[in-house]
């Protein structure tokens, strides 16, 4: 437990360091959960990352909200992601279909995905404005 404790803080403080802007630092825990998703299951990748990437996010602006939701939606496109895209393999297990047929059918939900993930990146006000309608 301490190992995990002080893995997250030295890791999290690493990047306050380097000459990285908000832009850049908002990118780097969404390509690397994006290419996690590919090769782990969703629950060990929450586990290991929040804390790891969460401090660094939120050091340099990124609402915890934005965070959660840009951390979520990069672990679904991960997970349906090929080479192990694990929740794809399963569907197309169930299904008795081709990885490459399921990809043909989602190429349009996965481009939708993609771009809902580019608008919680880097727009907040995409993320925050019905939160804040209640808030």
């Amino acid at each position: 437990l301490l190992g995990a404790i002080l893995t997250g803080a030295l890791s999290s403080s690493l990047p306050l360091g380097l000459p990285l802007t908000p832009l850049q630092v908002q990118s780097l825990p969404a390509l690397l959960l994006l290419l996690l998703g590919t090769f782990m299951d969703l629950a060990p990748m929450l586990l290991i990352c929040t804390p790891i990437f969460m401090p660094i996010a939120m050091h340099f602006g990124m609402d915890p909200m934005q965070f959660g939701i840009m951390l979520l939606i990069n672990c679904a496109l991960g997970l349906n992601t090929p080479p192990v895209g694990t929740v794809q393999f399963v569907g197309c297990a169930i299904g008795g279909i081709s990885v490459g047929q399921v990809m043909r059918t989602i190429a349009p939900f996965y481009g939708a995905l993609t771009l809902a993930m580019l608008l919680v990146t880097y727009v907040p006000q995409f993320t925050l404005w019905l939160p804040g309608l209640v808030m």
